[in-house]
Formats: structure tokens, sequence, C-alpha cells
């Protein structure tokens, strides 16, 4: 532990419980991206877009612009506390989905998607900075990992959710849905969750202090390598949310009941490799079982760009290699992500929100261009897995000075302040 008394005696909040509360906070974004999927043909229909990729922008609109958001709370986190920002951004959250679903042109809801992104983002980087503030290390990626396990859950139910909406409903509902379960959690955080920031570690916002923080939480170079890395590895998952749709209904001819459970089901992967990872990465250590994911991952995905020549049009083959795909980002991330902050425990906000920042932006971006080069077929999407892997691997190896899964823990940046 971080500290010798954990901020969670205070308040009857087991761990538990913490696990699953702040499982759902960072899930409200996931379920406002995947619950949209099997909506997207009515929503072009009803707003009057074409058959085109434009509808992806729906998704990668949200993305992108929670990419740019997760910039700006960490650092009021650490200055006013986790709390208000968690409540700002659920507030923001909730009426944005009401309001959207009472859009009727396909402008609108595009810049609204974008402002409930940006608004939101506080949902993102505020859980992580939560953790660092209650664990470190090794046991950091734990907790994480257990985390990642309840909210990745929510890709495996949101599409079917979706769909199950649009049966009694339209696409409007699915809006408004969002702003319910966002009320909701509002209400959970407001009785159940205490303030883990420590009065000693609360900084003034002062924006060069931000910045120089900002900037070692960035360039360490112990760090850098698993936050870009993250990045490409999310942005290949990105770009599975943003043409899966058209990859399971257009190249592969699966019906509209069968998308969500199919893309469900690949979703599924993560969340129990997830469990796993949190099973055995205090024997092992974060560096060699995310090393060992990325290695697997990258081999897969070779395998996948194999399939998607000799077996383009096969469904048989691409949903086993992706589930196996997903199922080694349960290796990656949580790993990945705790290692990058491992260095900076007294300016975990904004360590949290300068990471999270490119993590998702970053994310977001390669996401769209993966989407955007659909031309029918699987091809390019293999690829891109290949490539993002690839270069993961590449800038892991930076980080760690060409030698791979060693044990050992990240030095702490000496230009880090901290301002009372």
């Amino acid at each position: 532990m971080a500290t010798t008394a954990s901020p969670l005696d205070s308040l009857p909040l087991g761990k538990r419980e913490l696990i699953v509360l702040l499982a759902l906070l960072m899930s409200l974004n996931a379920l406002g991206i995947d619950a949209m999927l099997p909506a997207l043909d009515e929503i072009a229909v009803d707003l009057g877009v074409g058959e085109g990729n434009e509808r992806q922008l729906i998704i990668a609109v949200y993305t992108i612009m929670m990419g740019v958001g997760c910039l700006v709370p960490g650092s009021f986190a650490d200055r006013f506390g986790r709390r208000p920002i968690i409540f700002l951004a659920l507030i923001a959250f909730s009426i944005l989905s009401l309001v959207t679903s009472m859009l009727t042109d396909f402008t609108s809801m595009i810049v609204l998607r974008a402002i409930t992104g940006l608004l939101g983002a506080g949902l993102m980087v505020v859980p992580t900075a939560i953790v660092r503030d209650l664990y470190e290390g090794d046991g950091m990626a734990r907790l994480m990992s257990t985390i990642a396990a309840v909210f990745i859950s929510v890709p495996v139910f949101a599409p079917s959710l979706g769909q199950a909406i649009l049966v009694f409903g339209s696409w409007r509902m699915i809006f408004v849905a969002l702003a319910l379960v966002g009320a909701a959690t509002a209400i959970w955080v407001y009785f159940r969750l205490p303030e883990t920031l420590a009065v000693e570690n609360r900084q003034r916002v002062n924006l060069p202090v931000i910045a120089r923080n900002m900037t070692v939480a960035l360039i360490n170079r112990s760090s850098i390598g698993y936050v870009l890395g993250s990045l490409l590895v999310m942005g290949g998952v990105f770009g599975y949310v943003n043409s899966g749709q058209q990859l399971y209904q257009d190249a592969f001819g699966i019906s509209d009941a069968a998308f969500p459970v199919l893309f469900g089901a690949t979703a599924a992967m993560m969340s129990f490799t997830n469990l796993v990872n949190s099973r055995i990465v205090m024997r092992f250590g974060a560096r060699r079982v995310s090393h060992f994911g990325v290695l697997m991952f990258m081999a897969v995905s070779a395998v996948q760009v194999w399939s998607s020549y000799a077996h383009p049009g096969s469904i048989a083959w691409f949903v086993p290699l992706m589930s196996v795909n997903l199922a080694l980002l349960g290796f990656l991330g949580a790993n990945f992500g705790s290692i990058a902050m491992q260095p900076f425990a007294h300016i975990a906000g904004s360590a949290s929100s300068i990471q999270t920042f490119f993590r998702m932006f970053g994310a977001a971006l390669v996401g769209m261009v993966i989407g955007q080069a659909y031309d029918g077929t699987p091809i390019p999407f293999a690829w891109a897995l290949l490539i993002c892997s690839s270069l993961a691997l590449a800038l892991v190896l930076y980080s760690e000075k060409g030698r791979l899964f060693r044990r050992l823990n990240a030095p702490i940046p000496p230009r880090a302040e901290v301002m009372p």
C-alpha cells in the first residue's frame, strides 16, 4: 500500500464494492460506444446518412474527444479531490445523453457526441488515479486487472442491450438508458465513494507546474514505451469497434441478431484473461506477463493476416483468431498502464491525465484510420493488428533498454513537482 492507512477505512466501502464501482465508472464510456453498434444503421437512416463509412463517426468522434478531454480532469482532481471531478463527469454524461436522444440531424449528433466524450473523460482518468492513491507496483496491476475484468464485460453485453432496446423502441431509447445509468451511478458515488486523495498530496492549479509534471510523466523512458504501446494495441481494438458492424454483417453476412452475440463472445475473452492476470501478476510480475502477451499478440496477428487472404469470407477463421487477440489484451492493458504509472505516486492525477490522453486520443485516431480503411474485406484490419503489435513491441523494448522479461520497479523521476 502507498499509505499506512487506507482512506476506505473511514467508510463502509469494501474492496469488492470499490472494484465494482470503479469498473462501472470506467465502463460508462464503453457503454456509450458499444451499445450504439446495433443501432448505427437505424441512426444513419433516421438522420439521413448514406451507406458508406460516415456512420462510424458516431463512434470515432466520441472516442477522439474523450481522448482530448483526458488532458484536463487529472490536474483538477489533484487539487480539488477525486469525488468532485467524478460528479461533474457523471452529470455531463447523463444530461448530454438525454439531449442526444432528442436530436433530429446527423451534424448535431456528431457535435453532441463530441462534447459528451470531452466532458465524460474524467470517468476514464480519475478511477486510475484513485487506484494509484491506494496501491502501487504489481499490487496496482492486480487491482486494475480485476477492475478491467468487470468493466470489459461491458462490450460483452452492451451490443445485446442495444439490440434489445431496439426491439421495444427506437435508437433514442438507448441514449435515455445511458442517462439513467449515469444518474444512478452518481447517487452510488455520492453515498459510498470516499475521497482518496491525501491532504499532503493536494496541489495548486498552477499551469507551469502541471505542464512540467505532465511532461515528466510522459517522457520518462521507463513509461513512454508502455504508454505508446498501449495506444497502438488499443487502436487495434477501436478499429475493431468502429468497423465491427460492417465486418460481421457486410463482409461475413452475419444477421442483425447474430452480430451482438458474436461481438460479445469475442469481447468476453478480455474479461476472462483480466481475471487470470489478476491471479498471476503478483507471482510473475507485470513486465513478464505483458511481454509474453505482446509477443503472442503479434504472432496471432500474423496468422490473422494469412487467414484474411486464404479465407477472406470465413467467419469460422475470423472469430477464433479475434477471440485470441482480444484475450491477449487482458495481459497487456492493466499491466502496461500500471508499469507506466509506477513512478508517479505524488502526481497521480496529472500522470493519469497525460498518459490516458495519449492512449485514448491516439488509439481513437488509429482506430478511425483502421475503420475508414475498411474495403469490404478483413484484410486492412488484419494488417493493422500486425503493424500495431509490432510497433508496440519495439516501444516496449525501448523502455526496457532492449531486455524483456525482467522484474523491477521503475525509478522515480527527479523533476516531478508537488504543489502544496
